[in-house]
């Protein structure tokens, strides 16, 4: 039998391996055993075929690599009676077909329903809506839909990687629009890289649309594009990178804040990465009254948007060196070493899916507060913020609103927590009122 392999504490490997088995006693527990040897984690087991002389099992294991499971292969073709049918990969099974479909609301059983919903009942809603198309929110899907658009040059921590390829993040963004508030929300690649033809792509399929997110459009085309929309567009029109990141950053420091009794207002925080992501923040913690913003990036013209806006452009051993809270969205892992850690400092690397310092080292160094990405997930906020812009009949989003949703995001949040369950149903809801009562203040 081959020999365990070492197996760290960060299992990144989740499988599901399809075995058949002799249906005679001791030949699970001789794939236990030999899997135990191995160092591997098991999961759920469960019986999916049987017959006159064998069981047919899935048993869900944790492994550390690819090599891992070349070892539990290796492992099983050794034991008598037992062969391997098939290893499965969950993430690619629950995505297979795609995660999201457009389904009818209404039942068509016979002709007179037929009839109701299309020809030639619906001319009858057709022209109301004609005389004024303000109906088209009440009789037609219009009013509860957002469109998710990239054009896939900012893809999570993948880069440009193309529209087609960050479909399955557009499918996942529809998940959660529909599971957590009730939002038809339907992807749209753009092959446009270019300000202009983005802007008027978007602009000739939006009366499709109660309001449009955008998703995953990279730095600094994504600024324009965002600014001429607003302009341009009667809905609200939200770049989720940079405006949902940072009301969920907003509210872990109010969290913060409130926890080591401090005025976040007179903070000096510094952001590391001025794209997308940190001029977002950076945007909204001045908006929110933070008047000490320090900023640092790699690229001039970053810096120079940073000043323009009212912050201070800085190095990074000047961030570390000065800053009472620090929060990086770089992309580059483990950017920020041990030895810059101030004490009593408060850090969120944020990057993902390797941050630029690891909370467990951040807090060993000496930080007060540390998180990752993974807490400090902007999914938090767009569902809130999007189901309260159209329940209130918003035309755009304000800094109000968005200040809103970062208090109901914090009010929320458990004393053992930093910020609140992603899948919590009730803070969606809260989210959304608060934006709802902020757009009408």
């Amino acid at each position: 039998m081959p020999k365990p392999a070492a197996v760290t504490a960060d299992l990144k490997l989740i499988r599901i391996l399809k075995v058949r088995l002799e249906d005679k006693p001791g030949q699970l527990g001789n794939v236990a055993t030999m899997l135990g040897e191995l160092g591997v984690n098991i999961g759920e087991i469960s019986i999916v075929a049987q017959g006159p002389d064998y069981i047919i099992r899935e048993i869900s294991v944790q492994l550390q690599d690819e090599e891992h499971l070349i070892q539990v292969r290796q492992g099983i073709d050794s034991l008598d009676g037992v062969t391997l049918d098939d290893v499965i990969d969950p993430v690619q099974q629950i995505h297979e077909g795609g995660k999201i479909e457009m389904r009818s609301r209404v039942q068509v059983d016979t002709i007179a329903e037929m009839r109701k919903i299309y020809t030639p009942g619906v001319a009858q809603i057709c022209k109301l809506i004609q005389r004024d198309a303000s109906q088209s929110k009440r009789y037609t899907g219009i009013g509860n839909t957002v469109a998710i658009v990239t054009n896939g040059t900012a893809v999570l921590g993948l880069g440009n990687i193309g529209p087609v390829a960050g479909m399955p993040v557009m499918e996942g963004k529809a998940v959660l629009f529909g599971e957590l508030v009730g939002i038809s929300a339907i992807p749209i690649l753009v092959k446009a890289t270019d300000v202009n033809s983005v802007v008027q792509t978007i602009k000739e399929i939006a009366p499709t649309f109660g309001a449009i997110q955008l998703e995953d459009i990279a730095a600094p085309e994504c600024f324009d594009i965002e600014e001429r929309l607003i302009r341009e567009l009667p809905m609200p029109v939200l770049h989720d990178d940079q405006h949902a990141t940072g009301v969920v950053v907003l509210a872990a420091l109010l969290t913060i804040a409130q926890r080591v009794r401090v005025q976040l207002s007179t903070c000096k925080i510094g952001i590391i990465g001025l794209g997308a992501a940190g001029m977002g923040i950076a945007k909204l913690l001045m908006a929110y009254g933070v008047k000490q913003i320090l900023g640092t990036d790699l690229r001039k013209e970053a810096m120079k948007r940073l000043e323009q806006s009212g912050g201070k452009s800085i190095d990074l051993a000047g961030i570390m060196a000065e800053s009472d809270i620090v929060v990086a969205t770089s992309g580059k892992p483990g950017l920020i070493k041990p030895e810059m850690v101030k004490p009593g400092q408060v850090i969120l690397a944020l990057s993902n899916p390797d941050p630029e310092i690891l909370p467990e080292v951040a807090l060993k160094a000496g930080a007060r507060f540390a998180a990752d990405g993974r807490t400090i997930n902007n999914a938090l906020a767009f569902p809130g913020l999007f189901r309260g812009a159209l329940k209130a009949g918003a035309s755009r989003f304000t800094d109000k609103m968005k200040i809103a949703s970062a208090a109901a995001i914090s009010s929320q949040t458990k004393p053992d927590v930093l910020v609140p369950s992603i899948l919590d149903r009730h803070l969606h809801q809260v989210v959304a009122s608060a934006v709802e009562q902020a757009w009408f203040a």
